[in-house]
């Protein structure tokens, strides 16, 4: 277990933002991640844990207490069961169980971060989410100080969303279990519009893992969605509003407010998301509010290849995203009436 004093947290995110940690542990497995984490309960230390730091946006005056950074490694398959380590690259998990055979979490290719993160945050693209495949998630418990295991249905999964992060100071997870699909070769059926254009296939069909994943990296790359140290469009947290889910009642309103600035003939994306609930575009509402790609002069700024990543150019501070981040949340607001709400974690910061 690696212990550092005043340690820079922005290298470890991929926005390259933030700074540093009073103290800063890197654990290399469960047993060091658990004493990790009990040293600090124990002390009254605050703990901020950091993974891939894909999904972070840290205060420029850094974190007072401890940062614990998981870099444990195990990747496991028996059959059609895998299971990670929370430290394990996804990207690279994803490429493996593609390699395999499996089906399940190819379309998901690509995004940063590591496995742990994964079911705190209920990740998807492309019309797969790690809810639909996660079976159980190993986490140490802070207010039992026990290891315990979670069924997917106690996870209380749902958008973007899950009993980990409603209650993100009680678990830290371990390790994740998920039941995959042998289907020859084959992907999982295509869920997502733009994916299955892509490929050339309809709605609902499979194509050869190997080509479902790479489309989806294309896809990405296109998007400025995959790393690429080069590429400042890439120094981001991704997709930074979520995208809405709307009532009834606020759809109705929302669509009238469309109508006025649009006109009659506008058609904003809908989707239903149960109960009587839709869900919009984060994307669509910044871009026609005005915030389109590349928007900003400073050195924070929308991607030039997606409206819904914001960016670091090379030279912002966390201030500097938060002012663009603030600016967009406001105007999306005063046109259509809808807030959108971040998705990355803020730490001694907030919107």
């Amino acid at each position: 277990m690696q212990v550092r004093h005043d340690a820079p947290l922005a290298p470890l995110t991929t926005f390259r933002l933030g700074g540093p940690a009073r103290r800063l542990v890197t654990a290399t497995t469960d047993d060091e991640v658990i004493t990790a984490v009990r040293e600090a309960d124990d002390a009254g230390t605050p703990l901020l844990l950091i993974g891939g730091g894909s999904n972070l946006v840290i205060a420029d005056k850094g974190f007072e207490g401890t940062a614990l950074r998981i870099a444990t490694t195990g990747f496991r398959l028996d059959g059609t069961r895998l299971e990670l380590a929370a430290g394990e690259n996804w990207s690279d998990a994803v490429a493996r169980t593609v390699e395999a055979g499996l089906a399940g979490i190819e379309c998901m290719a690509g995004i940063p971060g590591s496995a742990g993160a994964t079911p705190i945050q209920n990740v998807g693209a492309y019309g797969q989410e790690v809810a639909t495949t996660v079976t159980e998630v190993v986490a140490y418990d802070r207010h039992t100080c026990e290891t315990v295991t979670i069924p997917a249905a106690d996870c209380g999964f749902s958008y973007r969303h899950s009993r980990f992060k409603q209650d993100p100071t009680r678990f830290v997870v371990l390790r994740v279990r998920f039941e995959l699909e042998d289907a020859g070769g084959l992907s999982a059926p295509l869920r997502y519009a733009e994916t299955a254009r892509a490929l050339g296939v309809e709605a609902g069909d499979r194509v050869p893992l190997a080509r479902a994943r790479e489309t989806v990296l294309k896809l990405r790359a296109g998007k400025g969605m995959v790393l690429d140290p080069e590429d400042h469009d890439t120094w981001s947290a991704g997709s930074f509003f979520t995208n809405p889910v709307l009532t009834a009642a606020e759809h109705e309103a929302f669509l009238r407010r469309v109508a006025e600035r649009l006109g009659p003939d506008a058609a904003p994306p809908a989707y239903p998301a149960g109960d009587g609930l839709f869900k919009t575009s984060a994307a669509w509402l910044i871009d026609k509010a005005g915030f389109t790609k590349g928007y900003g002069t400073g050195p924070a700024r929308i991607s030039t290849k997606h409206t819904l990543a914001l960016t670091n150019r090379g030279a912002a501070t966390t201030e500097d995203l938060l002012a663009l981040a603030r600016e967009v949340r406001a105007g999306v607001h005063e046109a259509f009436g809808v807030t959108l709400v971040n998705e990355p974690v803020t730490v001694g910061v907030s919107l």
